[in-house]
């Protein structure tokens, strides 16, 4: 009997050199906080590979815990299985090191800042750390919404390779990206960003730069006039919230979505688009800047204009705890 010969088939194949490579293979994104974990969730979830930078491991290892925790309420709400929760966490790595974001063909900034001056100014320098470590043709973007890209790029090299890329986390069905081209910003870059958008299962809305883009100025307005007809006492904080949600047919009333998203985070954004526009639209309800000065900003931290379990159920109205909500 003649000898097998056995022979490794992978030099008939394409060297790793030579294998083709798609076009957004790896995203970095900057952040581990609620933002950043959701986009890295959505992207993984594609077959992108995803690599979450942050300050140090410890800020790495709390977000990948929240992250876990969150896959897995998904996992009890039958939105996911547990296969699918092991090759989401597969594809994402997380690293304190710019180094990382090497091999990236976008990198997403989604920092949390306090002001407006403190949050362009610590973009601008994570920008320029990503530009230090990343190919001249990776797309950096930022994922804020109330800071313009324009002025974030202004100091880079490679300025055309900037856009804004706003994916909406506000609500699990929320299936739109909102992006804007700076003054800078390349046709091609532009177009690419297009791509990813639909490779991620989203819808591009185009937006021309201004800051709070479409979301968020119809956002805080439709909060603000809630807080509004609550403290005039129009009607009462749940008859509100029903009243849009049946009404309107929105997933969740004015004050709910407001616990969701965070009132510190309305506020922020309310504080940019007033110092911006200076429009009294813009400034925020007095009843917002005092739940938050008694750290009642939402589901996130149990109590915000309604009160919350361990695992984010409503359970009753903070303000009727309290039996009054006049300023």
């Amino acid at each position: 009997m003649s000898e097998i010969i056995k022979e490794p088939i992978e030099k008939y194949g394409l060297s790793q050199k030579d294998r083709p490579k798609n076009q957004f293979s790896k995203v970095g994104i900057i952040g581990c906080g609620d933002v950043g974990r959701n986009i890295a969730r959505v992207i993984s979830s594609h077959g992108i590979d995803v690599v979450m930078v942050d300050i140090n491991e410890e800020h790495i290892d709390m977000g990948r815990k929240e992250l876990e925790k969150e896959l897995d309420q998904l996992i009890d709400h039958w939105g996911m299985t547990a296969g699918e929760k092991r090759l989401i966490l597969s594809r994402i790595k997380g690293s304190a090191n710019y180094n990382d974001l090497a091999d990236c063909d976008l990198v997403l900034e989604s920092i949390k800042s306090k002001s407006r001056e403190d949050s362009v100014n610590v973009r601008k320098i994570i920008f320029k750390r990503i530009e230090e470590h990343v190919s001249p043709h990776t797309i950096l973007a930022t994922n804020a919404s109330t800071i313009v890209i324009t002025e974030l790029s202004s100091d880079l090299e490679h300025k055309d390779r900037c856009v804004s890329l706003h994916i909406s986390t506000t609500t699990p069905d929320a299936n739109i990206v909102e992006v804007v081209r700076g003054l800078y910003t390349s046709q091609e870059t532009y177009e690419n960003v297009l791509k990813f958008v639909k490779l991620i299962d989203k819808i591009a809305i185009p937006v021309e730069e201004s800051p709070g883009l479409i979301s968020v100025r119809l956002f805080v307005s439709f909060i603000n006039e809630a807080c509004s007809v609550l403290m005039e006492g129009v009607g009462k904080m749940q008859d509100i919230d029903l009243t849009m949600r049946n009404g309107f047919g929105l997933p969740l009333g004015p004050f709910e979505m407001a616990d969701k998203v965070g009132l510190d985070k309305i506020i922020k954004w309310m504080e940019n688009l007033y110092d911006e526009y200076g429009d009294r639209k813009y400034k925020p309800s007095p009843l917002l800047k005092k739940l938050v000065r008694a750290n009642q900003i939402g589901r996130h931290v149990g109590k915000g204009f309604y009160t919350y379990d361990d695992k984010g159920n409503k359970i009753a109205s903070a303000l009727l705890e309290r039996k009054t909500y006049q300023i």
